[in-house]
């Protein structure tokens, strides 16, 4: 995994060198549930970042270096529970929680055409993203601050690169508005397993036999319909199954 962390890290690095330096760069990166966008997007923008500090002989050595490089995750996007609660089913909006109608599509497409506005033009060059509460289940509202040195991000989500057939046109607004996209690709069996492990840990099941329900009843068929509303072209990365992708996961 660190070989491939490195190589989009670097290539990402000479994008930015002969990007417009008031405009942010913008990467979408999607795959299935149980893929990793997680933990790759974190270890890319680590990776970038300590390039950057490597690369900035400007500052002096006991000057911090901003980071140039953040990581957003479409999960403050989810709708909250209260809304699910007011949709005429309610019990299946819990239950489906994940599916491209349980987000805020139009915010989040909102969310991303305002990074491509010029830096110089934000009123204290600082926008906000939400992010989302494990503890309390629901969004948390202007939560991830993106300053004017971020100039390039990693936007990870299931639906981050979702064409025009794929539900609301709000997602292919947002994929649209990406410098470029990225998928995971991995084994199917890899992700449920991954799937199951993580839900148990994380309290969104009980026991094995629940998480692998909503495994197969909601996590594996969201990534159906990613895999089959694709907004090309993407690039496609191959599966990680390194002990050290699998523990980052878990």
């Amino acid at each position: 995994m660190e070989a491939v962390v490195q190589d989009l890290a670097q290539r990402l690095v000479e994008k930015l060198q002969h990007h417009d330096a008031d405009h942010r760069y913008l990467v979408g990166l999607c795959g299935i549930p149980g893929s990793g966008k997680s933990v790759l997007a974190v270890a890319v923008v680590n990776a970038i970042n300590k390039i950057h500090r490597r690369q900035d002989v400007s500052a002096p050595s006991s000057q911090k270096v901003d980071d140039i490089a953040i990581v957003v995750g479409m999960d403050g996007w989810h709708l909250t529970r209260a809304q699910l609660q007011a949709m005429p089913d309610p019990q299946l909006a819990k239950d489906r929680r994940g599916a491209e109608w349980t987000f805020d599509a139009k915010g989040f497409a909102d969310f991303v055409e305002s990074l491509r506005a010029p830096i110089s033009e934000t009123a204290d060059g600082t926008l906000w993203a939400p992010s989302f509460s494990h503890s309390v289940k629901d969004p948390v509202e202007h939560d991830i601050p993106i300053p004017p040195t971020a100039r390039l991000l990693i936007i990870e989500g299931l639906y981050a690169n979702l064409n025009a057939d794929g539900g609301s046109p709000h997602w292919a607004r947002a994929s649209r508005s990406f410098d470029e996209r990225w998928l995971i690709e991995v084994d199917r069996n890899l992700a449920r397993q991954r799937l199951i492990i993580r839900h148990v840990q994380t309290g969104v099941a009980t026991d094995e036999k629940e998480a692998a329900w909503r495994a197969d009843q909601n996590d594996l068929p969201n990534g159906d319909f990613l895999l089959s509303h694709l907004q090309e072209p993407v690039l496609k990365l191959g599966s990680f199954t390194d002990d050290t992708w699998i523990k980052g996961m878990q």
